[in-house]
């Protein structure tokens, strides 16, 4: 069972959490206190029979506490919405705490004036203009300084280059001012690009093959590296055309092997006899001509 006084006999010397003492008194941090003073009949914690004003995002609220509730903490307090309207607020605490005593009611009223002051000003210095003062950190107020320093120096290097380039255009070193267009910019780039692409492209790459081919016959290479020839001034045309007979040739006893071609590795096959070379020579002695056959 609950019992007012004995409560307050127990938190009243400093056993109470929201007791704070200063130099001017002693006050009570609860925020359901209405006067915000620790005493006796300003405690909502040793008064079984309590009512406050409460506010919550400019809405203001009374609440209130009765001893039928108290074994109940989760439903002790009785929330009420007051109006915006003074007078009307007024007029509800009056309904509600009717019956209760006179001192209560009247210290939440005072309590409702302060706080209905208090909103005003608020809404007041919100429409005002004031300075903020803030602070900056100091490593951001070096690197802000390191980047105006490069902005300078970069800044001065483009004045330079542009009195140059003006002090030339004056000299008459160029005969205007070129504008090109910034497509035929990027049409170049990409030229560009395209050519290296091709250069790299069309460099030769080693490659490591197996070898595919099969030996020939010993006529066909004596074929390829012997020819009969013939030496003469006079004689240019018979030339050619012992050349063009000499493959003709060459080109049937190609055909000739490769359909009738005994395989090597087979035992019993006859090795074919090395042919005689013919070689002629002419001798040109005045008007004389001698041939010679091998």
């Amino acid at each position: 069972m609950q019992h007012d006084e004995v409560i307050w006999q127990v938190i009243r010397h400093k056993h109470c959490s929201f007791m704070s003492k200063i130099t001017t008194g002693i006050f009570c941090r609860n925020p359901y206190n209405v006067t915000g003073i620790c005493n006796r009949s300003s405690c909502p914690l040793a008064n079984s029979r309590y009512a406050t004003i409460r506010d919550h995002d400019g809405v203001f609220y009374l609440y209130m506490k009765t001893i039928e509730r108290a074994h109940k903490p989760n439903d002790l307090w009785e929330r009420v919405k007051l109006p915006r309207n003074y007078e009307k607020a007024l007029e509800v605490i009056d309904k509600h705490l009717m019956y209760w005593p006179k001192l209560l009611v009247h210290k939440i009223k005072q309590r409702l004036t302060k706080m209905t002051q208090m909103r005003i000003r608020m809404r007041k210095l919100a429409l005002k203009t004031r300075e903020k003062i803030m602070t900056t950190p100091r490593k951001e107020k070096k690197r802000e300084a390191r980047r105006e320093e490069k902005a300078e120096k970069a800044a001065v290097l483009d004045k330079a280059i542009e009195k140059e380039l003006l002090a030339r255009l004056n000299n008459g070193i160029y005969d205007g001012i070129y504008n090109l267009p910034f497509n035929k910019f990027i049409d170049t780039l990409d030229a560009d690009e395209l050519q290296a692409e091709e250069e790299n492209e069309e460099e030769a790459e080693v490659e490591y093959v197996e070898g595919d081919f099969e030996i020939e016959e010993e006529d066909d290479i004596e074929d390829l590296g012997m020819k009969d020839y013939h030496i003469g001034n006079d004689e240019v045309d018979d030339e050619d055309d012992e050349v063009n007979e000499a493959e003709e040739r060459r080109v049937r006893r190609r055909s000739k092997s490769t359909r009738g071609k005994p395989d090597k590795d087979e035992p019993g096959t006859k090795l074919k006899k090395k042919a005689r070379v013919h070689v002629e020579v002419e001798h040109d002695d005045g008007a004389e001509r001698h041939k010679a056959l091998f």
